[in-house]
C-alpha cells in the first residue's frame, strides 16, 4: 500500500505531526499536573490572606487576642501559623490537625511551595518574615486531583479538536510536498522508459534541489548517451565511405584485369599501380583505426623516457623539408637551447608533430610559413605548430579532432587529404601523455595548434633555476 514514494512521503508527515501532537499533550499535561487551575486559585486566597494580615501586623504580635486570626482563617478557609525566632510554634489556628512543620529559611522562602504534615497529607503554603523575628505560614490543604479528570477535562477536548486540524493540514501538506518531490522523479522515469527507443527530450528540473541534480544527472547522461550514439553511427557510415572507394577502384581495375579490358602492358600496370595503391591506401586506414582504437581503450603501452624537444622538432622539419620546398612554403622551427627534458614516449609524440606538421603544408598556400615554437613555463612544455593556410571555420573548430572528420572540400584548398584520423590519433596520443592539445584559428589568416605536456618535477625544478 505504501511501496511507492509519495505514499511513504505522505505517511511521514502525517506520522511526524501525529508525534508532535503526542509530545505537546504530554507537556500540557505534566504542567497540568503540577500547576492546574485548582491549585492557582488555593494560592490566591493563600496571597490575599496573607496579604491582609501583614498590612495589620498588631494582630499578630499580640497572640493573646487571637479573634482576627481566627476570623481571617475562616473567612479565607485557610489555616494560620506563627512561629518563633527558635521555630518553635507560637500559634496555630488548626491546632488539632496533625503539625506543619516550618520550611527551612523561610525568610527567603517567598515563592509558594507545598510541605507534607505529620500524617503525609500535602499542603500548599506562604511564609513571611515579620518585623519582630517571627515568621508567619499562611497554608491549605493541596487539593485531590486525577490525572485522567485534568486530561479529560482540561486537555482532551482542545487537543482533540487542535489534533484534528492540525492533522488534516499536515495531510495536505504531506501531499503538496510528496508531489513537489514525487511528480519530477516520475518525469524522469518515464524519460528513462522511453530511452533510446524515442528522441527523448531533457526533463525540465524541478522540486528540491537533490531531485533537481538528479534531473541534470540524468539530462547529462542522455545527451553524452545521444552523442555516443550518434558517434558510433557516424563512425559506421564514415569507414563504409572511406572502404567504399578503394575497394570500387581495386574492384573495377581488377575486373578490368580478368576481363582483358586492359589489353596492354601499360594498362595492366596502371591496374596494378591503382590495386596497389588503393590497398595500400585501406592497409593505413586499418592501422590507424586499431591504433585509435587502443589509445581510446588504453591498453597502449607509451615507452617513456627522457626526450629532448627541440632535437625532436628539429628531426621533423628534416623530415617535411622536401615537401614544403616542392610546394614553396617556409618550414621553420624555433626553439629555445635550453629547453628542459620532456619524460614521454618519443615515437608517438614525433607522430603527433608529424599529423600536426603534415595538414599545415597541405593546407598552408604557395609562398606562406609553417612555424615550430617551443617554451617551457610552469611545470609545463608548449609547442605550438603555426601556419598561414586559408584557416579552419569557427563551426568546425569543436569537430576538428573527431575521427573522420574533414573541413569541407569544396572550399578553396580544401581537396581531400586521408581519412581524418591523424587529428584524432594525435589527441589519443597527447592525452595518454596526461597533456592536452588545442586549437585557435582565423579563417583567411592561418591555423595554431597547440601541444601542452606535463614536465617531470625535477624538469619544471630545471627551469626554474635556470630562470632565477
Amino acid at each position: 500500500m505504501f511501496s511507492s514514494l509519495r505514499s511513504r512521503l505522505w505517511l511521514s508527515y502525517a506520522l511526524m505531526i501525529a508525534t508532535a501532537l503526542f509530545v505537546v499533550a504530554v507537556v500540557l499535561l505534566l504542567y497540568l499536573i503540577r500547576n492546574p487551575g485548582i491549585y492557582r486559585q488555593t494560592l490566591d486566597r493563600l496571597r490575599s490572606a496573607e496579604a491582609l494580615l501583614l498590612a495589620r501586623p498588631a494582630e499578630l504580635f499580640d497572640l493573646k487576642n487571637t479573634t482576627a486570626l481566627e476570623r481571617t482563617a475562616d473567612n479565607f478557609n485557610v489555616r494560620i501559623l506563627v512561629f518563633g525566632r527558635d521555630k518553635s510554634l507560637r500559634y496555630d489556628t488548626a491546632p488539632a490537625d496533625a503539625a506543619l512543620p516550618l520550611p527551612e529559611k523561610p525568610a527567603q522562602s517567598r515563592n509558594v511551595t507545598s510541605l507534607r504534615d505529620a500524617d503525609g497529607k500535602f499542603w500548599l503554603f506562604t511564609v513571611s518574615p515579620l518585623a519582630n523575628g517571627d515568621v508567619l505560614m499562611v497554608a491549605a490543604p493541596r487539593p485531590r486531583l486525577s490525572v485522567l479528570n485534568i486530561f479529560a477535562d482540561e486537555l482532551l477536548v482542545p487537543i482533540l479538536e487542535g489534533g484534528l486540524i492540525a492533522f488534516l493540514f499536515a495531510l495536505v501538506l504531506a501531499f503538496v510536498i510528496a508531489r513537489g518531490v514525487a511528480d519530477p522523479l516520475q518525469e524522469v522515469i518515464v524519460a528513462a522508459r522511453d530511452f533510446p527507443s524515442a528522441e527523448v527530450t531533457p526533463v525540465e528540473p524541478r522540486g528540491p534541489h537533490e531531485v533537481q541534480e538528479l534531473t541534470r544527472a540524468f539530462n547529462a547522461m542522455v545527451k553524452r548517451v545521444q552523442a555516443s550514439q550518434r558517434s558510433q553511427r557516424d563512425f559506421v557510415a564514415n569507414v563504409s565511405h572511406e572502404l567504399k572507394t578503394p575497394l570500387t577502384s581495386v574492384q573495377g581495375f581488377a575486373q578490368a584485369i580478368l576481363d582483358g579490358t586492359a589489353d596492354t602492358p601499360e594498362a595492366r600496370q596502371q591496374a596494378a599501380e591503382i590495386i596497389y595503391a588503393e590497398s595500400g591506401r585501406m592497409h593505413r586506414m586499418v592501422l590507424d583505426l586499431l591504433d585509435l582504437a587502443r589509445l581510446e581503450a588504453g591498453t597502449v603501452v607509451m615507452q617513456m623516457s627522457p626526450l629532448e624537444v627541440r632535437a625532436l622538432l628539429n628531426v621533423t622539419v628534416e623530415k617535411f623539408t622536401p615537401q614544403a620546398q616542392k610546394a614553396a612554403v617556409t618550414l621553420r622551427a624555433e626553439v629555445p637551447s635550453e629547453l628542459p627534458a620532456l619524460v614521454g614516449d618519443g615515437d608517438r609524440l614525433a607522430q603527433v608533430f608529424t599529423n600536426l606538421v603534415d595538414n599545415a603544408l597541405k593546407f598552408t598556400p604557395p609562398g606562406g610559413e609553417v612555424l615550430l615554437r617551443a617554451e617551457a613555463a610552469a611545470g609545463e612544455m608548449k609547442v605550438e605548430v603555426r601556419d598561414t593556410g586559408r584557416g579552419i571555420p569557427p563551426e568546425a573548430l569543436e569537430r576538428v579532432f573527431d575521427r573522420f572528420y574533414q573541413v569541407d572540400s569544396s572550399r578553396p584548398g580544401g581537396e581531400k587529404h586521408g581519412a581524418g584520423l591523424g587529428l584524432s590519433i594525435a589527441h589519443e596520443i597527447v592525452q595518454a601523455h596526461g597533456g592536452r592539445i588545442g586549437v585557435r584559428s582565423e579563417v583567411g589568416r592561418g591555423t595554431v595548434f597547440t601541444v601542452t605536456l606535463p614536465l617531470s618535477p625535477q624538469a619544471a625544478a630545471t627551469v626554474v633555476r635556470r630562470r632565477k
